[in-house]
C-alpha cells in the first residue's frame, strides 16, 4: 500500500510540475521577446485587453500611486527600436493555480544592455484560455532603484 501512495505521489508531483511549467510559459515568452524587442512574440503572451500596473513608491511621504498601462503601449514600446536590451531576470517563481486562474509572484531585476536599471516584484493574473493555453491578462510590478538583493548568479551574468 505505501509503494502505490508514492507513486500516486510522484504522478501528482508530475502533474503540478507540467501545470506549473505551462503556466510560467507565457511569462518566459513574455520576457524572451522583451530581450529580442520582438512585439508580435510579447503579444502572444496576452490575453485581449490586458493590462498593466506598476505600483509607485513614494518614500518622501510614505505613500504609493498606481499608474496603470494598456498592454498596446507595452508592445509599441518594445517593438520601437532601442538601443539597450531589455533583459528582465526572473527568480523565486510562487504559483498559485485554481481550475482556469492561477497567479504568479516573482522577484526580479531589469537590466538594460548589462547595466542594472531597477528590480521589484512582479504580479501576473493568468486565464486559461479556450485551447488550453495560459495568458496574461494582468500584470502588476514594484519598481525600486536602491536596497535590491539580486542574486549573485544573476548579477554575476551581467558584469
Amino acid at each position: 500500500m505505501n509503494k502505490l501512495a508514492c507513486i500516486l505521489c510522484l504522478l501528482s508531483f508530475s502533474a503540478w510540475s507540467q501545470q506549473e511549467q505551462a503556466v510560467m510559459e507565457p511569462i518566459h515568452r513574455m520576457f524572451e521577446g522583451m530581450k529580442k524587442g520582438d512585439s508580435a512574440l510579447v503579444h502572444s503572451a496576452f490575453y485581449p485587453d490586458a493590462v498593466f500596473h506598476t505600483v509607485i513608491a513614494n518614500p518622501k511621504t510614505k505613500s504609493s500611486s498606481l499608474r496603470s498601462e494598456a498592454v498596446a503601449t507595452f508592445l509599441a514600446a518594445v517593438g520601437t527600436p532601442h538601443n539597450e536590451v531589455w533583459n528582465e531576470v526572473i527568480w523565486g517563481e510562487e504559483i498559485r493555480i485554481d481550475g482556469n486562474f492561477s497567479q504568479v509572484w516573482v522577484q526580479y531585476a531589469f537590466y538594460l544592455g548589462n547595466t542594472f536599471n531597477h528590480c521589484g516584484v512582479d504580479a501576473f493574473h493568468l486565464i486559461s484560455d479556450s485551447s488550453g493555453r495560459w495568458k496574461i491578462f494582468s500584470g502588476t510590478d514594484t519598481r525600486q532603484k536602491e536596497g535590491c538583493v539580486v542574486p549573485k548568479e544573476i548579477s554575476d551574468r551581467f558584469r
